[in-house]
């Protein structure tokens, strides 16, 4: 089988490239990186000359504030087009959302359609913001959402310009295209899947691959502080309820300043965040979540306790009725701050949940069986 995975974000490609490649496929991934966490990728259509020029970056800022022209989404857009000729014989291709080219949807949709001419068995991955899924988000259905910070304070409009594209028309037609024109629909986790199943689609969840073989767990010990790790990616500040778990950090350090340590990051690339983490005992990684994403995944895989999500529906899906894997970090500082307490103050009780959370993500996340799930999703 020859696949072409088209996108990268959080390294759910990467992971799912590894289970296939080890089931005898052969994998190509297409991307831009995803900013500053810098993905690795085999085909790089990032802008260049927009980023890396000096006088040209100046000069298409200056343009974009007149005239409203992203010339970075041109660039883009024009380095997958002269990558099209490399990507004949594909047997399946598979876009991680649908601004998987991170152009002008009118763009996307002119090179989808070209690409499409040559790959005839395609999916499309929903593993963040969506059109379908904004939209039942803001029918403020669920009890709290990436949204709800926008939900309480209307005039942080312009920081949830990324997720609010996604329901213009543009972009919602670009959706519905691919929607026509892929057999499949798969959610990464109840994140997605629930809105997806509540506005009437019909997905497939494939929970996110997680490379037991190359992230290892490593037996937590603790010897002097128990170390609690933020890392703070600006782009998605809000939407992960980090000053939450800030504000929950300034009463901890006050608290317990002969107990703990606490590392903060901002903005670093992903192998760099890696290492710094690994010396971790706890992990903050989001609370307006229903399940856990790729960061708290590989975290959890390492033996960390992560405060992320874990409802209810999770708890219902995996059947997780006694062994905590990881604790549900609700948008509320007290509560935080009272399972950070808990934790602190019964070691024994770390080193109980990371093994579980080592148990959990063995049983439901290795990366050879779900890349497996997703031959037979894709119909191989």
């Amino acid at each position: 089988m020859k696949i072409l995975l088209l996108g990268e974000y959080s390294r759910l490609h990467n992971s799912l490239k590894e289970g296939l490649v080890s089931l005898g496929n052969e994998v190509i991934i297409v991307g831009c990186g995803d900013k500053f966490k810098q993905f690795p990728v085999d085909y790089f259509i990032n802008a260049k000359i927009c980023n890396d020029n000096k006088i040209a970056n100046f000069l298409f800022k200056s343009i974009r504030k007149v005239t409203s022209v992203n010339f970075e989404k041109i660039e883009k857009a024009i380095r997958f087009y002269f990558l099209l000729p490399k990507l004949n014989d594909f047997d399946h291709v598979q876009l991680i959302n649908s601004d998987a080219l991170e152009t002008y949807p009118f763009l996307s949709r002119f090179l989808y359609k070209k690409l499409f001419t040559k790959i005839k068995s395609r999916s499309l991955l929903v593993c963040g913001d969506e059109a379908p899924v904004i939209e039942y988000l803001l029918k403020k259905e669920m009890k709290y959402s990436i949204l709800t910070p926008y939900f309480e304070n209307k005039s942080l409009k312009k920081q949830f310009n990324f997720p609010l594209k996604y329901i213009t028309s543009e972009y919602r037609k670009t959706f519905n295209w691919l929607k026509e024109n892929c057999q499949n629909l798969i959610t990464s986790d109840l994140d997605y899947e629930i809105p997806m199943q509540q506005m009437g689609f019909q997905t497939t969840l494939i929970p996110n691959p997680i490379n037991t073989d190359k992230i290892k767990y490593s037996p937590l010990k603790i010897e002097n502080k128990i170390i609690i790790f933020l890392g703070i990616n600006r782009l998605s500040y809000l939407k992960k309820g980090i000053p939450f778990f800030e504000k929950a950090l300034e009463i901890i350090q006050r608290k317990y300043p002969e107990k703990v340590e606490i590392i903060i990051t901002e903005n670093i690339p992903y192998n760099e965040y890696i290492s710094i983490y690994n010396k971790a005992h706890i992990l903050l990684d989001q609370v307006y979540a229903y399940d856990q994403g790729y960061n708290a995944l590989e975290a959890m895989t390492k033996g960390k306790v992560v405060f992320t999500g874990a409802e209810s529906e999770f708890l219902q899906h995996y059947d997780l009725n006694e062994n905590e894997v990881c604790i549900n970090a609700l948008p509320d500082v007290n509560d935080i701050v009272e399972n950070l307490s808990l934790i602190i103050e019964s070691p024994d009780l770390i080193l109980e949940i990371s093994k579980n959370a080592k148990t959990f993500i063995e049983q439901k996340h290795h990366y050879k069986t779900i890349a497996n799930t997703y031959l037979k999703t894709w119909g191989f």
